[in-house]
């Protein structure tokens, strides 16, 4: 029977088996995260190709605006619309980059702990790492998914309720207005319940934190390792969400640090958008605004996800190492 560790115990566990394996790891890492620049790139690209002619349109209807004397607020009316759907399609097309990304990384560092768990010798290249992550990867995309769509459902609830607070359809809440002072309904309603139901779809995912490790090592479909993920950590839930809550801070703390420090490359890029946009300066604005988000978002896995998965994966070890001892002791 395996051992389980105390919480800090396993990180430092954890953090040591990666650092075995540290150069396939991060060698994959760093080739999807390259591979990824170029495709959410392409997406973005391409969004902004389409949307082209609309931001011409408001800038024209902007300068009409300035000339007549009218408020220019008024520019982006009737165009909203249009730069929404291209948004949302982009929105979509970079989150099912994203689940891939997750996928194979998150089957790769099961793949690697399994190696070493399993009295694998030596250190694995790349390739080998590579060759035995392709595999699992269809399976394991469907695994993002089924738990992405579980917490997504959950999420939703809490923006639903938001959204019929807004749209005043809840019997004995009154909308706030900017600048007056809100009811205690209203905050309690229209804001803190909520959150506190999107909040909930964090702790769904953390009943499913370690299904891709339970795919990995079992070799079980990924319907049945999604309810392996919720049996095992059902098994110490508090375990499972104590380390959830203190990678997704790990994982916050580090997406804002990234954003501070792509800050300064936004300029460049914000320029280089004046001069192809003939000064446009709607659509350079756009563009300077997502640059921070966007270059976190594509240094997040490699900076921070190794060291995640690496504890995810050892907490399923030590899952499988609690169910057993449950079973023991009830045997007895």
């Amino acid at each position: 029977m395996q051992e389980h560790h105390p919480p800090l115990m396993l990180v430092r566990e954890a953090l040591r088996t990666l650092g075995l394996h540290w150069r396939p790891l991060y060698g994959l890492t760093l080739i999807v995260t390259a591979l990824t620049t170029l495709a959410g790139g392409g997406i973005v690209t391409a969004g902004f190709l389409v949307s082209w002619g609309t931001f011409e349109e408001v800038r024209r209807s902007a300068e009409q605006n300035v000339a007549d004397e009218d408020p220019i607020v008024a520019y982006i009316d009737g165009r909203m619309e249009s730069l929404q759907e291209v948004g949302a399609v982009v929105t979509v097309l970079l989150l099912v980059v994203a689940l891939v990304v997750l996928a194979v990384l998150h089957t790769a560092h099961a793949i690697a702990f399994d190696h070493t768990r399993n009295g694998g010798q030596g250190r694995m290249s790349i390739g080998e790492l590579w060759a035995r992550t392709r595999p699992h990867v269809g399976v394991a995309i469907r695994v993002e998914g089924r738990t992405w769509l579980r917490v997504g459902a959950v999420a939703f609830l809490g923006f639903a309720l938001w959204a019929a607070v807004e749209a005043g359809a809840v019997p004995g809440v009154e909308r706030t207005n900017v600048g007056e002072t809100a009811t205690m309904q209203y905050r309690i309603v229209g804001w803190g319940l909520p959150i506190a139901i999107a909040g909930l779809g964090l702790l769904v995912y953390f009943r499913h934190c370690v299904a891709t490790a339970a795919l990995v090592s079992e070799s079980s479909s990924s319907k049945a390792a999604v309810r392996r993920s919720w049996a095992l950590t059902r098994v110490a839930p508090w375990k499972t969400y104590g380390m959830g809550l203190f990678l997704a801070a790990a994982v916050v703390l580090v997406f804002v640090l990234l954003q501070y420090a792509a800050a300064p490359v936004a300029h460049p890029l914000g320029l280089a958008m004046l001069w192809l946009s003939g000064d446009n300066a709607y659509i350079t604005g756009v563009l300077v605004l997502i640059t921070p988000t966007a270059v976190a978002l594509l240094l997040l896995p490699l900076v921070i996800l190794p060291p995640v998965y690496a504890v995810v994966a050892l907490l399923y070890r030590d899952l499988r190492a609690l169910e057993s001892g449950s079973r023991v002791t009830s045997a007895v």
